[in-house]
């Protein structure tokens, strides 16, 4: 087993995955404490372009035709290669269906530890990771063998784990892929939205605490006073409040918004996922031990149903 600190790189239609450098942030400092190099691993197809701005000391580079698409199938069997040959100290995942999905199926196969909803990294080398919705922090030591880790959002910033100067990229040769279980035939786009919310500057976020599609006039009437635009997490998705277009999420769209206003969001994983870029973010929750506090700037535990209707009025009395 060598020191080195390996990155799974998630990428998706030529777009790096703010996780992946979410991921190289945290493997710079555990790389400090072990010794070793941070080493990115990239699989694709003609992707090698996607390395320019990854902040390691080493970029594998695997290119395949298989790989031009991300498919659970094809990723474990490069990377069963990978890691059971180079037996790096640590092999960060995105806490993603991307990651949790690969790390999980490759510890099983590999019998390797696993520790899932990584946080931050100690100088110690100790690690935290959330459990139970992001409401309890784990501390624990690695172990002393190769170990994956799936890391979740919020510890590190992306912008930690972007660098400009362009790293060595080493290419490797894929193994020989075949008898694949799923092989992507076909990338369908989503229909035009209404408003593309990630490039909007403001955004005015409701949760699974504004408890009825009625209710959610009362975020609108805030974002018409504020001059921004209603988001929404994934429980008011689901009660076809609210269009897809308008979802924040690791299944919907990643924002970075000047200020993200999070109203009645407890802040899960998969939400906060997506949030990080934000210059500033607001939480308003009544619980709290909520886990968009660990993220937020500024918050407040007031009902937003006393808080919202107050603050949406006293904007338009300013102007």
């Amino acid at each position: 087993m060598n020191q080195d600190i390996f990155v799974i790189i998630e990428h998706l239609r030529g777009q790096v995955a703010d996780i992946s450098f979410v991921m190289l942030a945290a493997a710079r400092g555990l790389a400090q404490w072990s010794g070793g190099k941070v080493i990115a691993v990239l699989l694709g197809h003609n992707a090698d372009g996607l390395s320019g701005n990854l902040n390691c000391d080493q970029v594998l580079y695997l290119d395949h035709p298989l790989l031009a698409d991300f498919t659970s199938d094809a990723y474990q069997k490069v990377l069963f290669g990978l890691i059971g040959e180079k037996q790096p100290r640590a092999v960060l995942f995105g806490h993603t269906t991307i990651g949790a999905d690969v790390a999980s199926i490759l510890s099983a196969r590999l019998d390797l530890p696993m520790i899932s909803s990584g946080r931050t990294f100690a100088s110690d080398g100790k690690f935290t990771c959330q459990i139970c919705g992001g409401k309890i922090m784990a501390e624990g030591e690695l172990p002393g063998s190769t170990v994956l880790v799936t890391m979740v959002p919020g510890g590190y910033k992306p912008e930690q784990g972007q660098s400009a100067q362009n790293p060595q990229v080493l290419s490797l040769p894929a193994p020989i892929l075949e008898d694949l279980k799923v092989v992507l035939k076909q990338y369908i786009e989503p229909e035009v939205a209404d408003i593309d919310i990630s490039r909007e500057p403001l955004l005015i976020s409701v949760g699974r605490g504004i408890q009825t599609q009625d209710n959610i006039s009362i975020a609108e009437e805030l974002a018409e006073a504020l001059g921004g635009v209603v988001s929404a997490s994934r429980p008011v998705i689901d009660q076809g409040w609210l269009p897809t277009s308008r979802l924040v999420g690791k299944s919907g769209k990643a924002v970075k918004p000047k200020v993200y206003l999070a109203v009645g969001i407890s802040g899960a994983p998969e939400h906060v996922e997506a949030i990080t870029g934000s210059e500033t973010i607001i939480a308003i929750n009544t619980d709290i031990n909520a886990p968009i506090f660990n993220l937020a700037k500024y918050g407040t535990t007031a009902d937003l149903f006393d808080l919202v209707p107050v603050l949406t009025q006293k904007i338009r009395d300013a102007k």
